[in-house]
């Protein structure tokens, strides 16, 4: 009894030993269905961080071959895993040559290809993406590259704000162009403009004296035309500067095209249809008329020499509101409401590299002798002035479009009158105070005002003008007087003899006013101003229009 108690006992006992392995077995079971279950979730979140990651990723072989791919990847470039796996990864690279390159050097252990490197991708349907690819290689234990993993990030919106950059840079590059020949225009106009207004007014009044069959006619006649193109470059050089004054109205563009449009179609001729869309709801604006006519005719001659055999050019006018992405992608553009004039034509475009250059002084596609090289970069000068912005658009062979966009102007549109033709204005016996620095301008002017009937008081400074005023025992009617004189301004001057005469009219000339009389340059309302060099009819004219306006007080 004692041996079977004591097997009972010991395969009791076994039969624990035996159960209690079961159970640690099947806590061992658990263990390992449990971390099973635990690496395909691991696995499971992994694939769905690779697939569903911001960027794409894939793995090449040693041979540049595609291996994995994740979905972004994928979508992206529109291929299927199947269209990818095995194919060298430069097959669907636009660099390929050199995509290759790069790739073959890191598996061979290249280390100066280690930076990041721009490329860019050719999708399935056919467009292009350019990308950022950061590379990370893994190694066996011979330290040889076995894998090489890249992240792919798509920078269409970086290459977009670069590009963005870059034409701003342009712009502001143009601007300070810009700022720079203003300032040298701006210090050479002054003496340059008195030098020319007794040339112009010298040469004027010598012709005046000529009889039409004077054999010297024709060379005094050369004398001014020289004198004129030479202003012309003058006051373009200014324009671009945005040097000029303006002596801007409220105006409807709408009334100053159909005012020139007759004008514009002598201008371009019989072979080039000349059309007009009009927005007849179109916004005020506040410009200098006669500017702004300018600013027309020198894009419609533009568009006319574009189209040597004939062809179509339209000008366009409409309300436009420019919002925020715009004004973002070009530089000093406000977004709000615009007023745009736009002229199109159908001729021979250009090129990037012409667009670039368009605007700026002196460039010019025409053969030598042809052009100066200033009727756009003037017509950029008047726009800015404004306080517009003009752009161009063209593609060659396609035509060419200059859109012009103005402030939306508030006030009540003023009555459009365009300038009459000048005639010959008749004289008068009032008394003329002339203060003038330059002897030969003073002389020249003085000449000019007595051959019209006028007495005329000289001094060459402020302070002399006003011992003449106190030495002379009759009325001052007019004073005629530069802006920019040493000493004092005539500015300064005028207000002055006003207190001595309160009914004394002014009538300032320059040939570079300073911020006297203009600011920003634009006109002080009601100031009467000449332009130097000024035609000797345009003076008389003044002279005459200031002399018979009505008294102060009575206006």
């Amino acid at each position: 009894m004692k041996d079977a108690d004591k097997k009972k006992d010991q395969l009791i006992a076994e039969l624990i030993r035996l159960r209690q392995r079961v159970q640690e077995l099947e806590v061992c079971e658990n263990e390992r269905k449990q971390a099973i279950r635990a690496l395909q979730e691991s696995e499971e979140r992994f694939r769905q961080v690779y697939d569903e990651a911001p960027v794409g990723y894939h793995e090449l072989d040693r041979e540049g071959r595609i291996t994995r791919v994740n979905r972004t990847e994928l979508e992206m470039l529109g291929y299927t895993v199947e269209e990818l796996l095995g194919h060298p990864v430069w097959e669907f690279i636009v660099e390929e040559e050199k995509t290759r390159r790069v790739i073959t050097s890191k598996i061979a252990g290249d280390v100066s290809y280690q930076e990041p490197f721009q490329c860019t991708y050719r999708r399935k349907d056919g467009t292009t993406l350019p990308v950022l690819i950061e590379d990370r290689v893994n190694r066996d234990e011979q330290g040889q590259i076995t894998v090489i993993r890249s992240m792919i990030q798509d920078i269409t919106e970086r290459k977009q704000a670069e590009e963005e950059l870059q034409k701003k840079e342009e712009q502001l590059r143009l601007r300070q162009r810009v700022e720079a020949i203003g300032r040298l225009a701006g210090g050479v106009a002054h003496d340059f403009n008195n030098l020319l207004m007794t040339i112009k007014g010298c040469s004027e009044i010598l012709l005046s004296k000529l009889d039409q069959q004077d054999s010297r006619r024709e060379e005094v006649e050369e004398i001014c035309k020289a004198a004129e193109r030479a202003t012309s470059l003058t006051r373009q050089l200014l324009a671009f500067g945005r040097r000029q004054v303006l002596q801007p109205q409220v105006l409807d563009l709408n009334e100053i095209v159909a005012n020139i449009n007759r004008m514009l179609q002598r201008l371009i001729g019989e072979d080039i249809q000349l059309h007009t869309v009009l927005d007849p709801e179109l916004w005020p604006v506040k410009v200098d008329p006669g500017q702004i006519e300018q600013v027309i005719m020198n894009l419609v001659v533009n568009a006319r020499d574009a189209m040597p055999g004939g062809g179509k050019l339209t000008i366009e006018t409409a309300n436009v509101f420019l919002d925020e992405d715009y004004a973002r992608r070009h530089v000093s553009v406000k977004p709000g409401p615009w007023v745009m004039l736009a002229v199109t034509d159908n001729g021979c475009g250009m090129d990037e590299e012409t667009l670039s250059h368009l605007f700026e002084p002196f460039f010019t596609t025409k053969e030598k002798g042809e052009g100066t090289g200033l009727g756009l970069s003037t017509v950029y000068g008047i726009i800015k002035q404004s306080g517009g912005n003009i752009w161009a658009y063209s593609e060659l062979g396609q035509g060419t479009t200059f859109k012009v966009y103005l402030p939306w102007a508030e006030e009540a549109v003023e009555t459009y009158k365009p300038k009459p033709v000048p005639t010959a204005p008749p004289g008068g016996s009032e008394t003329i105070l002339l203060v003038e620095d330059e002897e030969a301008v003073r002389t020249m002017v003085s000449k000019i005002l007595q051959n019209k009937g006028y007495t005329v008081l000289e001094a060459h400074h402020g302070n002399e003008a006003l011992r003449v005023c106190q030495g002379h025992r009759g009325p001052i009617h007019l004073v005629v007087t530069d802006v920019v004189m040493p000493q004092m301004s005539g500015r300064e001057l005028a207000e002055r003899l006003k207190r001595l005469y309160p009914e004394i009219r002014v009538l300032f000339m320059s040939g570079y006013p300073d911020r006297a009389i203009v600011h920003h340059g634009v006109l002080e309302a009601g100031t009467a101003f000449l332009q130097k060099p000024f035609a000797l009819n345009a003076l008389e004219g003044k002279v005459r229009e200031l002399l018979d306006a009505p008294p102060y007080g009575a206006r």
